[in-house]
């Protein structure tokens, strides 16, 4: 008796979720990958590792929220090189509490 084994066709949701994935981190979704399920498997367990917003240093909007809320409140305006880097807006922030 023959030993084949065939690949199993991707799911239509891990399909979607490797395509939002890929939009998350920018990336390309290989053609090849999407074929098989173990294939697709493997690469979404990859990209759902990757953490993009480690690599943005722009504030949250979380941040850029609760920074606009202080300075309503203490009636004055957020520096505008803020906006630009999460560092100096978490400083702006803790000493504005």
């Amino acid at each position: 008796m023959e030993s084949t084994t065939y690949a199993l066709p991707a799911t239509p949701k891990q399909i979607a979720y490797a395509r939002s994935l890929a939009l998350r981190n920018q990336t390309l979704l290989p053609w090849d990958v999407q074929q098989d399920r173990r294939s697709l498997s493997a690469w979404i367990e990859a990209q759902a590792k990757l953490n993009p917003a480690a690599q943005d240093d722009r504030p949250t909007s979380k941040q850029v929220a609760f920074a606009e809320r202080l300075a309503r409140i203490k009636r004055r305006s957020v520096p505008d090189e803020c906006f630009r880097d999460k560092g100096l807006m978490s400083k702006w922030i803790d000493g504005n509490r």
